[in-house]
């Protein structure tokens, strides 16, 4: 059975052909712009667990140091009750013999020469570094670059690089074989070609006015240089350097070169500080010399992670951008008959994306600037696309399809309510904000022709983490339109 979803204009900016105004949207695979291979691997990690000392530590020899006293007195109050005082090699091991994966502590060795150790666990087996504590810099280990507010922090950063190299190889090796000529179809293109030509129009008129004030000389030179591919979003002969640089990234963030998930919990990739690309540090070496500065203003909020959203608004739970086209659409499409389901025009939907990345919630949606509401759905359904992760995370996804495989609807409707509350914060709202507005929409069936389960046909692909390469979601539109008709029960008793 072939896969259930919509194409039509919202595939129109990741690839796909966009329909035409009214016309029904064809039945083709959601092409997905970031890849969640990486995230989920890190979602597979150790937790760090640390092991709390349970003996009273002895205090330092009366004839000791005043340095001794103090560095003793200093361990305690960096690593609390995670410190376990003196200990060699062999008791650090047996003490983690019988612990989980990511169990870690701080130990004084008895060798030490003005440093501590971490000892931890990881695949069955222990591991011991060198810990070391700057005042104003944090915590870090002897021979590495990184540094930490917390132990906490670094267990739980070295756990997931563990985890990665471990697992993860053969994905980081597609990372490190990639060639320049993967910049094109990368997701910072896919994401942003539209402004790249918008503001390639305005260097090109600048561009111009200036050869009319240069030397005829310098105006033949120019001319002797090659045109770019046409595919280019910058048609002109345009070089400057990224500005990249080592950068911490709060919350989720993905490459916008290769589209894997950037992973761990600091100096995870970086960042150019003039225009805002952000890549994997080797990714980065392929990124052509395309620096646009103007593209930081208008960078806009399509293909964030919904919960990094969620706190650049912190007055709102709701993006400004699902909040306006639902209004939108409540407000003139409720009887539209195939709403959701009939797609906008292409461009029509690419120019609205455009104009609430550049201005935000001041966007003019009104049915004078858009008349066609199809385009305002299938702006959102755009929106909700892009997440990197879909609002049924993949963490809550088997959950929820648990609960709709129940046969009892009362039962159903009790694990739906545990799967809702898997779901991180933002999520959460965001979910039943989505539900219930689609709820209304259904109840205006026998005008629009969108009962519930029309609707999680067209959702399902777009709201749910499906494994990769499914073809059939019929246990998945099942559920969701389960989710739909009874929303308001589930979120509840949420």
């Amino acid at each position: 059975m072939p896969r259930n979803t919509e194409a039509g204009a919202g595939n129109a900016s990741i690839g796909g052909s966009g329909g035409v105004g009214g016309a029904p949207e064809p039945s083709s695979p959601v092409q997905k712009v970031w890849k969640p291979e990486l995230y989920k691997l890190q979602l597979e990690a150790p937790a760090p667990c640390p092991l709390r000392c349970q003996r009273t530590l002895p205090l330092p020899p009366a004839k000791s140091t005043a340095e001794a006293v103090e560095a003793n007195n200093l361990a305690g109050r960096l690593y609390g009750s995670e410190y376990h005082g003196l200990m060699g090699h062999l008791e650090a091991e047996q003490l983690l013999a019988n612990a989980r994966d990511g169990s870690y502590f701080v130990r004084r060795s008895p060798q030490s020469d003005g440093y501590y150790t971490l000892s931890l666990r990881f695949n069955k087996r222990p591991k011991h570094y060198k810990l070391l504590y700057k005042p104003g810099v944090g915590h870090y280990l002897r021979g590495q670059d990184k540094r930490f507010d917390t132990v906490h922090d670094m267990v739980a950063d070295g756990l997931i690089n563990f985890h990665m190299q471990l697992h993860a190889s053969p994905i980081i090796q597609q990372i490190n074989q990639q060639t320049k000529n993967c910049y094109q179809q990368s997701p910072y293109m896919t994401l942003n070609g539209r402004k790249l030509r918008a503001l390639s129009n305005e260097l090109g008129k600048a561009a111009a006015k200036e050869s009319k004030e240069s030397p005829a000389e310098e105006k033949e030179q120019k001319q002797e240089e090659p045109p770019p591919p046409a595919v280019d979003p910058m048609p002109l002969v345009y070089e400057k350097p990224h500005h990249f640089k080592v950068h911490t990234f709060k919350g989720l963030n993905w490459c916008e070169f290769c589209a894997n998930f950037l992973w761990g919990f600091t100096a995870q990739g970086v960042k150019c500080e003039a225009c805002g690309f952000v890549a994997h540090s080797k990714c980065s070496e392929l990124v052509p010399p395309k620096c646009v500065p103007d593209l930081k203003r208008i960078r806009g909020v399509f293909g964030t992670d919904l919960t990094t959203m969620v706190q650049l608004e912190p007055h709102h739970q709701i993006p400004f951008v699902v909040r306006r086209c639902v209004e939108e659409v409540e407000a003139r499409g409720m009887l539209q008959e195939g709403i959701y389901r009939v797609s906008g025009f292409a461009d029509e939907i690419e120019a609205l994306k455009l104009a609430l990345d550049r201005e935000g919630e001041k966007t003019d949606m009104s049915e004078t600037a858009y008349g066609n509401v199809n385009v305002i759905a299938g702006t959102l359904k755009l929106y909700l696309r892009l997440l990197p992760v879909p609002l049924i995370t993949f963490q809550a996804y088997p959950s929820f399809m648990a609960a709709g495989r129940t046969g009892k609807q009362t039962e159903q409707r009790q694990l739906m309510a545990e799967a809702v509350r898997r779901l991180p914060p933002a999520h959460h709202s965001c979910l039943q904000y989505m539900l219930e507005h689609l709820k209304r929409v259904a109840s205006h069936y026998a005008v629009n022709k969108m009962n519930e389960h029309n609707l999680a046909t067209v959702f399902a692909p777009t709201l749910i983490a499906t494994p990769q390469h499914m073809t059939n979601l019929t246990e998945e539109i099942f559920m969701l339109s389960s989710l739909i008709t009874h929303c308001k029960t589930i979120f509840a008793t949420s």
